[in-house]
């Protein structure tokens, strides 16, 4: 029986990463030929490319997973039924959830190299990958930078109108200082810009409000340097920056985005989400592919892999459509990482008490 698990296990990892490497380069060909014209317009180094494209390859690997996975257990499992093996095998009195544990072994593989690579390569490769496309391919800002309002200590909120991430000023800065709900300060300037030799902030109209019970005292200067209690860049972080950071700084950046009353947050917690939905699906795919594929059926295994194409868009469409939702509303992110896994689960649930009959 171990010689059957070897057999199977190496089958099915081999044909996943073959997968890979045969749809990365025509990934790689298609997403050239739609950007050839953008890249020489803004006359992009070589060197910038080619970087590009090495972040591209995990970046498509990591958002096909599920599709990689699926087709290739669907293609080498319809294999084995068109040629009588998996009749076989069943019909020498093995049980059809003893013939899925090498599945189920292999796709514990996958799924920590998924793990591994979501926590820690992935994000560095994310990082360069967005940062190219903003730099030379996308047109909108990166960043939000209109109307800011953050919490930056227990005590302290700020907010600026609009903020310039490459001067790193800001327009019509407010600080508000308060114990226990209570005004203690107000600090107020029509610009503020950061000043990187000094370490410092600048501020321009200087205005402060302090409040004494009933008195007010008023402090107004034209320019004034002072140090707060935040970074320049806290002010708009770019969009994707929860996708570049590993596990442990993301639950770090996390932590801090909360206290500051980010409005991104549901976008930085689908991402910690992900980075264990996408693993577990491995799983799920696994069952589905072997149950629809495991025997034969009319028509070959063309059926199999139009049934497989289609399951494996549909998670991914199901995937970004609850993506959408969590950007533009306030809809979960628990619920958009972990529904579309539910769903699947309940399918191949089914899918398995058909097989096993």
């Amino acid at each position: 029986m171990k010689l059957i698990d070897s057999y199977i296990i190496k089958r099915y990892l081999g044909t996943f990463f073959v997968m890979i490497l045969l749809f990365i380069p025509i990934g790689i060909m298609v997403d050239l030929a739609e950007k050839i014209d953008k890249i020489k317009e803004k006359e992009v180094p070589l060197l910038a490319i080619f970087d590009y494209y090495v972040d591209f390859t995990w970046y498509f690997a990591n958002l096909l997973f599920p599709i990689f996975l699926f087709l290739s257990v669907i293609w080498f499992t319809s294999r084995l039924a068109n040629n009588t093996e998996v009749i076989a095998i069943l019909s020498s009195g093995i049980s059809f959830f003893r013939f899925l544990r090498p599945f189920l072994i292999s796709a514990t593989l996958i799924a920590l190299f998924a793990f591994f690579a979501g926590m820690y390569i992935v994000p560095k490769s994310n990082q360069g990958f967005n940062d190219f496309r903003y730099k030379y391919l996308v047109k909108k800002e990166a960043r939000n930078t209109d109307k800011v309002f953050l919490q930056i200590n227990d005590d302290e909120f700020i907010y600026v109108n609009n903020y310039d991430p490459i001067r790193k000023q800001a327009s019509d800065f407010t600080l508000e200082n308060f114990n226990e709900n209570k005004l203690n300060f107000k600090i107020s300037s029509r610009r503020i810009r950061w000043i990187e030799k000094d370490s410092l902030f600048r501020m321009f109209n200087y205005k402060k409000r302090v409040f004494l019970g009933d008195k007010e005292i008023l402090e107004t200067s034209i320019r004034k340097d002072t140090i707060f209690d935040f970074n320049i860049n806290d002010l708009a972080p770019v969009n994707y920056i929860a996708e570049t950071l590993t596990f442990s700084d993301l639950n770090q950046f996390i932590k801090d985005e909360r206290l500051r009353g980010s409005s991104l947050i549901n976008n930085h917690l689908l991402v910690r989400h992900k980075r264990w939905s996408i693993p577990i699906s491995a799983f799920i795919l696994t069952l589905i592919a072997v149950s629809v594929s495991s025997f034969k059926r009319r028509g070959g295994m063309g059926v199999n892999l139009a049934f497989g194409i289609t399951l494996g868009f549909l998670f991914i469409f199901f995937d970004k459509i609850f993506g959408v939702m969590v950007n533009k509303s306030s809809f979960s992110p628990f619920i958009a990482a972990w529904l579309p896994l539910f769903i699947f689960g309940l399918l191949a649930f089914f899918l398995l008490r058909n097989a096993k009959r």
